[in-house]
C-alpha cells in the first residue's frame, strides 16, 4: 500500500486556506472594522507561509511572507484594510495559489509577482488611515444572553413562552434555562399569571433588531435584556460570567477565589485536598442564588461548545475518484441483488427468503449512507461566486451585492461540479445585461446598489436552484424583434414568455449592442441549456419589466441510484422515476373510449392531460383491458402517463445511453432489471412538456 505524498496533503490544505482567505477578504470588504476577519486572513497566510517553507515551497513562502506582513500591520491597527489592499490580497492569493499548484508554469522573473509587492508597498507606506478596528470598532457580537419576564397578564392576553422561545431557536443555536424561583405554593399559585423567567444564551449571524422583533407585541410591558457576550480568553471562566451577567459582584468572585486557595491544601498523607466550587462557594456566601449558578453553568458549557464548534472539524479526506468507485460498486451491488430478489420470487424455502430480505435491507441501506456520502451542500458552490461578483462589479463600474439563500441544500457533488460553468455565465449576464449602472438606478427610484440572490431549495426528488437580479429586466420587443431577423421565430406568431425567452437559448443569439469582455457574442446561454439537459434538469425564466428576472435551474438529486415505478407498455418493461410520481389511477374501457381525440382525464374535478404511451412507442400488442394512468409531475404541471400494467417499485442504477441515442430526448437513461434485461428510463420533464404543449393544440383546435 502506498504511502501519502506530504506535498499533496499540503497542497489540499493550502486550497482550503486560501479559500479561507478569500472568504476573510471578501467579508472584510463590507466589514473593515471586523478584527476576527483581519485574524482569519493573518493566520491564513502564516499557516500557508510556514507550512510552504517546511514543504518546499520556498518560492511560494517567500511571496506569502510579504502579504503576511502587510497584514500584520493591519492587525496592529497601522493600516486600514481599504479597497485597494483587499483587491490587491486577492490578486496575490490568486499568485500564491499558482506558485503552490503549477509552479514550473512560473517564470522566476515573472513581472506579476514584481508589481504586486510594488503595488503593495505603495498601499502600505507610512500615512495611510489606520484600521477602524484601531478607533474602537468592534466586531458584530455572535454570541448574545437573552434575560427575559412576561409582564402580568401575558398568558390570560394569549401570549405563549413556548412559542417565543421557538422563534429564538429559529434564530441559531440556544441554550435555554427556566428560572422557577419565584413559583409560589400551590395554593397561592394563579394559572392565568406565569411565574417563570427565562436566560437563554443564543449563537446566531443574525442582528440585535431580529432577536428584539422576537418580542415586538410584549416589549413594551415585559422585563428584557438583551447583551452581547465577550469573547477572548478568560471569558468562559464561571466568576467572568456570573460578573458579566451582573448576578454578583467582582470583589465577592475575588474573595471566593481567595478562600478556594486557601481550602486547596496537601494532608498528612499526602493527598490533595480539594476545595468547594466556585458556584457552591458563592451561594453559600449568598452571593448568588442557586439557579443564577445554574444558569452561568448553562452558558458557559454553551459557549465552550461553539468555540469548539469553530476549531475544530471532524472529517477525513478521500479523493472523488474512490467515492466514484464506490458508487459505482454500490449500483453493481444493488443491480445483484434485484437478481436475487427475483430468484427468491420463485423460491419456498423461508430461511432463503429471510437472508434475501436481510441482504435488500444491508444494500438498500449502504445505498443510502454510499449517496449521503457524495451529497455536498450547495453553498460550497454559492461562495465562489463571491469572487466573480466582486471583480466583475469592479469591471463594469457597477455596485453589486450577493445575498445567498438556503447553501445549506445538499447535492450529488457530481451535479454541483458540473453545475459551476452554468452559473457563472448566468450571474455574468445578470450582472452585465440585467442590473442598470448605479446613475440608472438611481433615476428609477432604485438603490444604486444591484443585488444577486442565489437560492436554493428541495422541491420534491429535485432541487430549484434560482438566480435573480433586481435589474431592468428582460427586454420583450427587442428580444422578439432579433429573433425574428435571425429567422428563430416567425414574424407576428402569437408567443408565450416561455416560447419567447426560449430563444435566448440559441446558439448565438444575443441582444447586445456591443461586444464586451463579459458577453455579448452570443455564445454561452446554448452551452448552459446543454450542460443543464444533460444533467437531466430544465430551465425557466420569469422576468418583470423594470423589476428584474428571475432563471431557475430544475436538478435532480442525484445522478447515480433513483427509486423508479417499474411499469409495462406491451412487451417492454420502463422506469418511471419515483419522485415525480404523485398518483396512480385505474383508465377503464369506457374512460378510454370517452377520451378518445381529447385525451384529458377528470381527477377530482381537474382536468390532466395524458400521453396513450403505446401509441408514441408505437407497440402494436393488443392493449390490457384494465389500463392504468400514472400521474407525474413536474414544478407546476401535471401528465397522465398510459401503461398497461404497474408493476411495482424498483431501485434504479441509471447507466447513460450511448452517443448514437444522444438525440432521443424521451428517455434520460437506462436501467439493469433483476433477469439482465435493459429498462429504459422515462424522461419526466420532456413528457410533461409535451403534454402541456399537446393540452395547448388542444385547447386552440377546440
Amino acid at each position: 500500500m502506498s504511502g501519502v505524498d506530504p506535498a499533496e496533503t499540503f497542497r489540499q490544505e493550502a486550497q482550503e486556506l486560501l479559500d479561507q482567505l478569500e472568504h476573510a477578504l471578501l467579508d472584510l470588504e463590507h466589514s473593515p472594522g471586523d478584527a476576527e476577519l483581519i485574524d482569519s486572513a493573518f493566520r491564513a497566510l502564516h499557516t500557508i507561509k510556514g507550512s510552504g517553507a517546511m514543504f518546499g515551497y520556498e518560492r511560494a513562502a517567500g511571496f506569502t511572507h510579504h502579504v503576511e506582513n502587510a497584514f500584520d500591520r493591519v492587525r496592529k491597527g497601522d493600516v486600514a484594510p481599504t479597497r485597494e489592499l483587499i483587491s490587491l490580497a486577492l490578486i496575490a492569493k490568486d499568485h500564491i495559489r499558482l506558485l503552490i499548484e503549477t509552479p514550473e508554469n512560473v517564470a522566476s522573473d515573472d513581472e506579476t509577482e514584481a508589481t504586486i509587492l510594488r503595488d503593495l508597498d505603495v498601499v502600505m507606506r507610512p500615512g495611510a488611515a489606520p484600521a477602524p478596528g484601531a478607533a474602537g470598532l468592534e466586531p458584530e457580537p455572535r454570541s448574545w444572553r437573552i434575560q427575559f419576564r412576561l409582564p402580568a397578564g401575558a398568558m390570560a392576553s394569549g401570549t405563549n413562552p413556548l412559542l417565543l422561545l421557538d422563534e429564538l431557536r429559529g434564530l441559531g443555536n440556544a441554550t435555554i434555562v427556566a428560572q422557577t424561583g419565584a413559583i409560589p405554593e400551590l395554593e397561592e399559585l394563579d394559572p392565568a399569571e406565569c411565574y417563570i423567567g427565562w436566560d437563554v444564551v443564543l449563537s446566531t449571524t443574525e442582528s440585535r433588531d431580529m432577536i428584539e422583533q422576537v418580542f415586538m407585541f410584549i416589549m413594551d410591558d415585559m422585563d428584557l435584556s438583551i447583551m452581547p457576550i465577550a469573547s477572548g480568553a478568560g471569558t468562559d471562566r464561571l466568576g467572568e460570567i456570573l460578573v458579566d451577567r451582573g448576578d454578583v459582584a467582582r470583589e465577592a468572585v475575588d474573595a471566593a477565589l481567595m478562600a478556594q486557595q486557601q481550602e486547596s491544601r496537601t494532608d498528612r498523607v499526602g493527598l490533595t485536598v480539594k476545595p468547594e466550587r466556585l458556584g457552591a462557594l458563592l451561594v453559600k456566601s449568598g452571593a448568588v442564588t442557586e439557579e443564577g449558578v445554574a444558569s452561568a453553568l448553562a452558558e458557559q458549557q454553551h459557549v465552550r461548545t461553539e468555540a469548539r464548534a469553530t476549531r475544530t472539524v471532524d472529517s477525513i479526506r478521500v479523493p472523488a475518484e474512490r467515492l466514484d468507485e464506490l458508487m459505482e460498486r454500490v449500483g453493481e451491488l444493488v443491480i445483484a441483488q434485484s437478481r436475487l430478489k427475483e430468484i427468491v420470487a420463485r423460491s419456498t424455502d423461508p430461511l432463503v427468503q429471510s437472508v434475501a430480505e436481510e441482504i435488500e435491507r444491508l444494500a438498500l441501506e449502504l445505498r443510502d449512507t454510499t449517496m449521503n456520502v457524495r451529497m455536498v451542500p450547495i453553498g460550497s458552490l454559492f461562495s465562489r461566486f463571491r469572487r466573480l461578483i466582486h471583480d466583475l462589479s469592479r469591471d463594469l463600474g457597477k455596485e453589486v451585492a450577493l445575498k445567498t439563500v438556503g447553501e445549506e441544500t445538499e447535492l450529488d457533488k457530481t451535479v454541483i461540479e458540473r453545475l459551476n460553468d452554468p452559473l457563472v455565465h448566468l450571474i455574468r449576464n445578470s450582472i452585465d445585461h440585467g442590473l442598470e449602472q448605479p446613475d440608472d438606478r438611481a433615476a428609477a427610484g432604485k438603490s444604486r446598489q444591484g443585488q444577486i440572490t442565489l437560492t436554493a431549495q428541495h422541491a420534491g426528488g429535485e432541487v430549484l436552484v434560482m438566480i435573480d437580479d433586481d435589474g431592468r429586466g428582460l427586454d420583450r420587443e427587442r428580444i422578439r424583434a432579433r429573433a425574428e431577423e435571425q429567422g428563430l421565430v416567425v414574424a407576428g406568431a402569437k408567443l408565450s414568455d416561455s416560447d419567447l425567452f426560449g430563444v435566448l437559448f440559441e446558439p448565438g443569439f444575443s441582444t447586445a449592442r456591443e461586444v464586451t469582455s463579459v458577453s455579448g457574442r452570443g455564445v454561452g446561454m446554448d452551452v448552459v441549456k446543454r450542460t443543464i439537459q444533460a444533467l437531466r434538469g430544465t430551465i425557466d425564466i420569469a422576468s418583470t419589466p423594470g423589476a428584474g428576472t428571475r432563471i431557475t435551474l430544475r436538478l435532480p438529486l442525484t445522478l447515480a441510484i433513483i427509486d423508479g415505478l417499474l411499469v409495462r407498455i406491451g412487451q417492454g418493461r420502463y422506469v418511471i422515476p419515483l419522485s415525480a410520481v404523485e398518483e396512480c389511477v385505474e383508465l377503464g374501457a369506457d374512460d378510454d373510449k370517452r377520451s378518445r381525440g381529447r385525451s384529458f382525464l377528470n381527477i377530482r374535478g381537474e382536468l390532466v392531460p395524458f400521453l396513450r404511451l403505446r401509441e408514441m412507442f408505437k407497440v402494436t400488442t393488443p392493449p390490457d383491458r384494465f389500463q392504468k394512468v400514472v400521474i407525474v409531475s413536474s414544478g407546476d404541471m401535471r401528465v397522465g402517463m398510459v401503461v398497461d400494467q404497474v408493476i411495482g417499485d424498483h431501485q434504479t442504477v441509471i447507466k447513460s445511453l450511448s452517443k448514437l441515442h444522444a438525440d432521443v430526448r424521451t428517455f434520460s437513461g437506462a436501467t439493469i432489471l433483476g433477469d439482465g434485461t435493459v429498462a429504459l428510463i422515462l424522461d419526466v420533464m420532456h413528457l410533461v412538456s409535451f403534454g402541456q404543449e399537446l393540452e395547448k393544440q388542444l385547447k386552440i383546435a377546440g
